[in-house]
């Protein structure tokens, strides 16, 4: 009896040293790969937004300089159905998540082009919600989340400085009318404004660099 009891000890001792060995560190992540980020993108994303991310028709976003986290977080969305559009759930759905990295990595590197705000009658009023909100009905700042200059906060917030005013119309739109569900705080924003309102915030989003 006197030899078993310190051999159970033992044996009690060598068990977490064990399974925490067995256990292991967790599996590094690959980073992304750039030449085959542009590779990807050049079969699946280039013909609805052009060579270098700046696509040219304002009914489709600019992804050039955008955010790799953002970028990537829509493409997952888009393939579960999250984020609805038909067109890039079969597109998404093409890529695996590290492809999603690749590309949205290799878009980070390349130049936005910037926009301009075209509608002169609007631009004020757009400039005032985009900085500073609308106090007396709870409108937040666009430039808290999104940055004065709209550059965003990578991790977080996107870029939209020189975005298709069409396009960010258009999402704005969807968000208020509950078309668009990946991003309750935008939902709750977007809610609040009208389509004058929109429009303006959404032409000097166009112009801001």
């Amino acid at each position: 009896m006197k030899l078993l009891a310190p051999l159970l000890m033992a044996a009690a001792l060598a068990a977490p040293a064990t399974a925490a060995f067995a256990a292991g560190p967790a599996p590094a992540q690959a980073k992304p790969d750039l030449e085959k980020g542009a590779a990807s993108f050049g079969t699946v994303c280039v013909a609805c937004h052009a060579e270098d991310g700046n696509a040219p028709l304002a009914e489709n976003p600019k992804l050039a300089q955008q955010h790799p986290e953002y970028l990537v977080k829509q493409l997952q969305e888009f393939k579960s159905g999250k984020r609805e559009s038909a067109v890039m759930q079969g597109f998404a759905s093409m890529l695996e998540e590290q492809d999603m990295k690749n590309i949205a990595a290799w878009l980070a590197t390349k130049p936005a082009k910037p926009g301009e705000a075209t509608d002169k009658a609007l631009v004020a009023l757009g400039e005032r919600i985009y900085r500073g909100g609308i106090a007396d009905r709870n409108i937040a700042a666009c430039a808290a989340c999104h940055s004065p200059n709209g550059a965003g906060i990578p991790a977080q917030y996107p870029r939209l400085a020189g975005q298709h005013a069409a396009y960010t119309e258009t999402q704005l739109k969807a968000f208020r009318d509950g078309v668009r569900k990946n991003n309750l705080q935008m939902t709750g924003v977007a809610a609040k404004l009208n389509d004058r309102e929109i429009k303006a915030v959404a032409d000097y989003i166009a112009g801001l660099r």
